[in-house]
C-alpha cells in the first residue's frame, strides 16, 4: 500500500531479520500505523533535502525483532516512528546526517551508526522534538560535531 509518493507501508515494515526467522512483522495497531503514514511523510521530507532517492534498511520492529537486533525496547522503530537509511547517490551516512540537521526537519535523532546509515527517529505526537545528533560507535554513543 502506498503511504506517500515514495514510499510503501509494506518498504516500512520490510525486516530480512524477521523473515529469517517466520516472524511475522506486520504492525496491526492504529497507534503504529498512524506513525507510519507519518514517519513515510517525514521521509518525504528528508527525500526533499536529499533530492535524491533515499533506501529504507530498516523503520518498523516488532518488540521481537527489536530485541533479536540487540535494541532497547525504548527504540522509536517499535513505535513506527524511526527508520534507517542510506543513500548512496547523495553521499556517505556522514552526508546524510550533515544534510539532515542542517534543515528545518524536525527530527527527534538523527544518528550517525557505524560510519554505515542514518538513523532518524520522531518524537510522538504531542512531544516537543529533541533534535539530538549523535554518533554509535565500537567506542559508544556521543554527540556528533
Amino acid at each position: 500500500m502506498q503511504l506517500t509518493p515514495h514510499f510503501t507501508f509494506e518498504e516500512l515494515y520490510a525486516s530480512e531479520i524477521a523473515e529469517r526467522n517466520n516472524i511475522d512483522n506486520t504492525p496491526s495497531d492504529p497507534y503504529i500505523l498512524d506513525n507510519l503514514k507519518f514517519l513515510a511523510e517525514r521521509l518525504e521530507d528528508v527525500r526533499s533535502v536529499l533530492q535524491k532517492p533515499i533506501h529504507v534498511n530498516s523503520a518498523y520492529r516488532c518488540t521481537l525483532v527489536n530485541g533479536m537486533l540487540g535494541s532497547k525496547p525504548t527504540s522509536a522503530h517499535v513505535k513506527g516512528l524511526a527508520a534507517d537509511i542510506i543513500c548512496p547517490a547523495y553521499g556517505k551516512p556522514s552526508d546524510i546526517v550533515h544534510a539532515i540537521i542542517g534543515s528545518d526537519i524536525q527530527y527527534d535523532q538523527v544518528i550517525l551508526e557505524y560510519d554505515r546509515w542514518c538513523h532518524i527517529g520522531f518524537a510522538d505526537k504531542g512531544q516537543k522534538p529533541r533534535l539530538q545528533k549523535l554518533i554509535i560507535d565500537n567506542t559508544g554513543t556521543r554527540n556528533y560535531g
